[in-house]
């Protein structure tokens, strides 16, 4: 089921099943090397992409129990009291009234890290109330930033909260906290909330403001798409390249590349004029189509690449030569991300698939309930609003 020789190799984790960064916070758990029991309600086939097969859920094994039956709420108690990790996503107080919140598993196993991942976190005026990242984004400031000039904010996927504020910051906490109980024996509550790690990963941002170099709005900053030599172009066929040269000598080869005299442009430095440059080289761009463009720029420090769609990205060569992002099993797999040189550690293969299980124990075992699954049936507000 999981990877052997992983960075995680023999660390145990008990997923309680849910969705958005939780999952994928424990697929990265997975892919370095953990072995995972999800536990799911039963008919909690609602969820889109969630089941046995699913890229996200792979490096897992996968069951039902019934957390009203006394023999499941059993076998859950044996899972915690053998692993190292818990991972949970429902809003605060659940888990607890299920019997199964920090105080309960700490007393079946004291050195457990119990990690939780929620919207707003586990206090504050907006804790109970459901939310998704959008709102996140909004209420940090992060989401009024994104965007064309004039218009109104601009979704970016669901990316920033939910998984660089959710489950990556939930990820980096588990570490921590598992290095911290291997030096203490002690075990761990990791409160990771994506509004917490949005404002995180808003640090450079919160401080270019407060130095006043950050101008409030949209399109009104370097890093925001308002300099014309940090934003996307559209090209003759419709397509678009992203343009990132933000230094001196890489926007010199962009022009270069363009045949553009430096001499004959406006100048970049001078934000007065850069309505000016975004003319000039909009005309420069819509002149030829992207892949054009692209055999132009590359291998140049211009950083001029392909705006490409999913299926175009998967295909593109640099991701193809990494193994970043590959076809497998009539799905789309990203590649576990990270790469470890040395004798003793090395990057583990991609987990294998999700698979349902009949018995629910670590190291794997046959046999079990004659209906062939155990799983975990909380309370219908698990799933009300999302796991926030």
């Amino acid at each position: 089921m999981t990877p052997h020789g992983g960075l995680l190799d023999g660390v145990k984790v008990v997923e309680f099943g849910g969705i958005g960064p939780g999952p994928h916070g424990v697929m990265i758990l997975a892919d370095l090397g953990a072995e995972v029991i999800r536990l799911d309600r039963p008919g909690n086939q609602w969820v889109p992409g969630l089941g046995p097969g699913s890229p996200q859920l792979r490096g897992r094994a996968m069951a039902v129990a019934n957390l009203k039956d006394v023999e499941d709420r059993q076998h859950v108690r044996d899972l915690v009291e053998d692993c190292d990790i818990l991972v949970e996503g429902f809003r605060p107080g659940v888990m607890e009234r299920m019997g199964f919140g920090p105080a309960e598993c700490h007393a079946l196993n004291p050195a457990l890290v119990y990690a939780r991942v929620t919207g707003w976190g586990q206090d504050g005026p907006r804790a109970q109330t459901a939310g998704h990242d959008i709102n996140y984004l909004g209420l940090t400031g992060a989401l009024a930033s994104i965007g064309r000039r004039g218009d109104r904010p601009v979704v970016p996927l669901n990316l920033v909260a939910d998984y660089g504020g959710g489950s990556m910051l939930l990820v980096i906490g588990v570490l921590a906290a598992l290095q911290r109980r291997n030096q203490t024996g002690e075990g761990v509550v990791v409160d990771a909330a994506m509004v917490d790690g949005v404002a995180l990963l808003m640090q450079h941002f919160y401080s270019a403001s407060a130095a006043g170099t950050w101008r409030p709005g949209r399109e009104a900053n370097r890093l925001d798409g308002g300099a014309p030599f940090y934003r996307t172009y559209r090209c003759a066929d419709g397509r678009h390249v992203a343009v990132g040269c933000l230094e001196g000598q890489f926007y010199a080869v962009m022009l270069q590349k363009l045949g553009l005299d430096a001499e004959n442009v406006p100048d970049r430095d001078d934000e007065t004029q850069w309505p000016a440059l975004e003319k000039v080289l909009e005309a420069a761009f819509a002149a030829r189509p992207r892949d054009e463009w692209t055999a132009v720029f590359d291998g140049t420090d211009a950083c001029v690449t392909p705006v490409l769609e999913i299926d175009e990205a998967i295909d593109d060569p640099h991701i193809r030569a990494r193994g970043t992002v590959h076809r497998a099993a009539g799905s789309v797999f990203a590649a576990g991300a990270l790469k470890v040189v040395g004798e003793s550690s090395r990057t583990p293969p991609l987990a294998e698939p999700a698979r349902p299980v009949a018995e629910v124990r670590f190291g794997g075992a046959a046999g079990g309930r004659p209906d062939g699954a155990v799983a975990v049936e909380p309370e219908p507000e698990l799933y009300e609003g999302g796991p926030r």
